[in-house]
């Protein structure tokens, strides 16, 4: 009901209730796809197949070989709150089914052109219902295969500020991957199969196992580097089960990595799950968050599934119990990990300096307080920013001090390179000259300049200046001797939805200065990346810029892109660990004063603090 303006309250129109109902279940064509798969799940369906055409837009049609349903059930189907998920009031408190409000197909049915085609494995013939924006057209007999079809045309052409708001048609066909990975994952035992615009992407056979279908999904390589949860946990009253699959310890560069996380068979989220995986695993700063494929079984009345409109969120009747389950299993796969697998979180690593690369390791001194301390007569003199630089900085790749023998981490063959910042001459320096003093235990550099003294962030400077030269690179064709070959091409294999984000921004990452080009279903070939960041791992690197790609809204043009995916790869160069000698030191200041915004890193964290002379003799009282 609805007070309208003259203070009388009236009964809200069917159609009008329908259109208010969708925008709470239909976001996007995504949803869509989310709610007519777990319909056909529901259904008891052994395969479904997915497509959609222009991203969702055209059309989205879900066909699926379950029960089906009646002549008279179809048309019901089509009433709000008409379901066969639940009874009575109590069976609310035991839902064990994906759908139970009987929203769906009502609230899609009004928003678009709708068509279900639907039969019983038992009856003679079928049913064809159509529906136009609510308006009920057609209902007659149909011969079709047992099963359910429907078929969803024109998304939100009744309501024209929704379609609006929708995204471009990649984006929009990365949210339904997306929707489509999450339910196979969920479901191994059914076979799911998807196209595109005419184009099958997948098509996955009922799989014996979480494994098998992980392994379809994601390649064997992600599989290799997980460990297997499972037991069963049980705390005070109730009986959890835990099992799946999360990432070992790794030591890549930092980057962000997909959690999906099942409820009961439901893709759910909970700020119980997400607190139990930060505290089970442990991380150190800037460590990537590990990728993981979890479910949590519980008895149905344990759980809440109806706390948010869409079911995207659960509520535990006791999250202490379902926290200690996660925390006792993923602690359980840790400490019975392969002692050959990795290293484990917190120990000691092998740490690269990604300025530049070099066959001989400096000594670990080189990073002491002390360093500033016996510099030679050469260093000891003023840099003038005028005078002619060499960019080339003596690489490191010094292993931490307390470090037990370790095997060397492969390198890639140095490149001899000129890379500096061009200076036009025109953008003004953040000082004259300046004096290198010290380097700090904790890493910072402290340098003398005409005007004060300056604290730098090492990490922040090396992000800025490389995110200038990206670039820099990618406003003109990548020279030569700015790109490293790779001794062996490297395949990377991406989760669906990341490898459709790097298909997208394919051009534009060739442009940084990757020799990268699509090599079978979600999977690409590396022959070479910019030689700027050679020392690090190509998958971790398109891994980190999917994510980024993924959180950057709806911009528009190609500079957006280019500055994103260049502030993607500087995070990724700026992740490594640091040591730096004096010379080196020298070399990346040089750097950071022919940046054009010295001061803040791509992300916006400061580069540098300063202290002028005049705040140093008002503190100390001086004059």
């Amino acid at each position: 009901m609805i007070s309208n303006r003259d203070g009388h309250v009236r009964v809200l129109p069917l159609h009008v209730a329908n259109k208010i109902a969708a925008g709470e279940v239909v976001e996007r064509p995504a949803s869509v796809v989310k709610e007519l798969v777990e319909n056909a799940l529901d259904a008891g369906a052994r395969k479904i197949s997915v497509s959609v055409t222009q991203g969702g837009r055209k059309l989205i049609a879900v066909q699926d070989d379950g029960c089906g349903m009646t002549k008279d059930d179809a048309v019901l189907s089509l009433e709000r709150q008409a379901t066969s998920k639940i009874r009575d009031v109590t069976d609310i408190e035991e839902i064990d089914t994906l759908g139970f409000r009987g929203e769906a197909i009502p609230s899609i049915a009004s928003v678009s052109r709708f068509t279900l085609t639907t039969r019983r494995a038992d009856d003679d013939e079928g049913t064809l219902i159509q529906v136009n924006a609510g308006i009920l057209a057609e209902v007659r007999a149909a011969g079709c295969p047992p099963g359910t079809l429907v078929e969803v045309r024109d998304l939100f052409c009744n309501v024209p500020a929704r379609r609006k708001f929708l995204r471009a048609y990649a984006t929009e066909e990365s949210h339904v991957r997306e929707v489509f990975t999450v339910h196979a994952l969920a479901h191994p035992s059914v076979g799911f199969s998807l196209s595109v615009d005419g184009r099958e992407l997948y098509r996955l056979a009922p799989a014996d196992n979480l494994a098998d279908r992980i392994r379809e999904l994601f390649g064997d390589e992600f599989l290799a580097n997980t460990l297997t949860l499972g037991g069963n946990q049980t705390v005070g009253h109730s009986n959890i089960h835990v099992s799946g699959l999360i990432e070992m310890p790794n030591l890549s560069t930092p980057t962000r990595r997909d959690q999906y996380v099942f409820v009961n068979g439901r893709p759910a989220t909970s700020a119980s799950i997400a607190y139990a995986l930060r505290e089970a695993y442990q991380r150190r700063a800037g460590d990537a968050r590990p990728a993981a494929v979890i479910f949590i079984e519980l008895p149905p009345n344990q759980v809440d599934v109806n706390v948010h409109p869409t079911k995207r969120e659960v509520r535990f009747r006791d999250n202490v119990a379902v926290k200690s389950a996660i925390m006792e299993a993923i602690g359980e796969a840790l400490n019975n990990r392969p002692a050959t697998a990795t290293l484990p979180i917190g120990d000691c690593s092998s740490e690269h300096s990604s300025i530049a690369t070099s066959e001989h390791p400096s000594p670990a001194a080189s990073a002491s307080p002390k360093a500033g301390q016996e510099l030679s007569a050469n260093d000891q003199k003023l840099r003038h920013l005028d005078a002619p630089m060499n960019s080339r900085i003596p690489a490191q790749v010094p292993l931490k001090r307390d470090c037990p023998a370790a095997s060397p981490v492969p390198q890639p063959v140095p490149v001899e390179t000129e890379f500096v910042l061009s200076d036009d001459g025109k953008r003004s320096k953040p000082w004259q000259w300046f004096k290198f003093l010290a380097q700090s235990a904790s890493g910072y550099l402290l340098v003398e300049t005409d005007s004060g003294i300056v604290t730098i962030n090492p990490h922040a400077a090396r992000e800025r200046i490389a995110y200038e030269k990206l670039l820099q690179t990618s406003n003109a064709k990548p020279q030569t001797s700015n790109v490293q070959p790779l001794l062996i091409p490297e395949t990377v294999h991406l989760s669906p939805v990341d490898a459709a984000r790097i298909k997208a921004s394919l051009p534009t990452i060739v442009a940084m200065g990757f020799q990268l080009e699509e090599f079978g279903r979600d999977t690409f070939k590396i022959d070479a990346v910019p030689q700027l960041i050679g020392s690090l791992s190509p998958t971790a690197i398109l891994s980190t810029i999917a994510g980024d790609l993924s959180e950057s809204g709806a911009k528009r043009g190609d500079r957006w892109r280019e500055e994103l995916i260049a502030k993607s790869i500087a995070k990724s160069f700026a992740g490594a660990s640091l040591a730096l000698t004096e010379d080196g030191a020298v070399k990346l200041v040089e750097e950071l004063c022919l940046c054009r915004m010295p001061y803040v890193c791509p992300r916006g964290k400061p580069v540098m603090i300063f202290t002028s002379t005049r705040e140093l003799d008002r503190k100390f009282a001086r004059g």
